[in-house]
């Protein structure tokens, strides 16, 4: 039916990694040891394109747990949420960050610019959220 080839920057693919249908579009999952991400596409009749329209992320952190957590941005409103954990070697326990729910503008993304910058980099904005909200609560 006359399709265009479409596809992404070059990705490195992990045993982990695979495609799955969604609703409008698809997912493309990253699943590493510790970690990995979901990233949701849809296609877009009227543009021709197929845009990134969410990412989310899950981390187990480390040996304690500390960093662990899951985060998600939805790209058409920005809207981020993120649920994180920290280890409080003080009191040995983990700890529940309240919710963080704030802005997160990433811009709009189409299959062809889509690259490991894209989740990498939205890794690295949840993971300073994170931090800034780690230190808050430590200081309570």
């Amino acid at each position: 039916q006359n399709f265009e080839k479409m596809q992404s920057q070059e990705v490195d693919i992990f045993d982990g990694s695979h495609i799955e249908n969604a609703k409008n579009g698809f997912y493309f999952n990253i699943n590493f040891m510790r970690g990995g991400h979901k990233n949701q596409f849809r296609y877009y009749n009227k543009t021709k394109r197929i845009q990134l329209i969410g990412m989310s992320r899950y981390q187990f952190g480390n040996a304690a747990n500390d960093g662990s957590g899951e985060s998600s941005v939805n790209l058409l409103t920005s809207d981020y949420i993120g649920d994180w954990n920290y280890f409080d070697h003080n009191k040995t326990v983990l700890i529940k960050i309240p919710t963080i729910k704030t802005k997160m503008v990433l811009g709009k993304v189409y299959l062809e610019d889509f690259s490991e910058e894209t989740y990498f980099g939205f890794a690295k904005k949840c993971e300073e959220l994170y931090h800034t909200r780690k230190q808050r609560e430590m200081q309570k």
